[in-house]
């Protein structure tokens, strides 16, 4: 069984983006297991437990696309701070991939506030996948 770890916000087109991705991989979907893990924007949501936020319109769009695949597809909630989090979820759940989306953000923006999507890519010990927005697979 191949592992994605897939970790959403509340962006739906991102959200999505990283769903049609996954469900354009080649291979049976049978042989496919993705966790979509939410992530909170700011600090007063996230609490560090498992609850999951089934009301998360990014967790809706991804969940819908990826079992419209037939992929199997569970659920988790992420920690802050979401960087840490994604890595130690993967480690877990012992992931062969990780799947994100970026947002654009000035290098101006990058450099106060740091970028979920560089720390993940640095610090993980599987391959990290960065999808844009637009994409659309071949297939579909």
């Amino acid at each position: 069984m191949y592992e994605i770890l897939l970790p959403v916000d509340d962006d739906t087109d991102r959200a999505a983006a990283q769903a049609r991705y996954v469900s354009g991989l080649p291979g049976e979907t049978d042989e496919l297991s993705v966790t979509v893990a939410h992530a909170y924007r700011d600090d007063s949501r996230g609490t560090g437990d498992d609850r999951f936020d089934e009301e998360s319109p990014g967790v809706i769009e991804a969940t819908d696309i990826l079992s419209a695949a037939g992929i199997t597809v569970e659920q988790r909630e992420l920690y802050v701070p979401v960087a840490e989090s994604i890595v130690d979820l993967s480690d877990e759940l012992d992931a062969d991939e990780v799947v994100l989306c970026g947002r654009k953000r000035s290098p101006a923006g990058k450099a106060l506030f740091g970028s979920v999507t560089q720390s993940v890519a640095l610090e993980s010990s599987v391959p990290v996948t960065i999808v844009p927005v637009e994409h659309t697979p071949s297939n579909q």
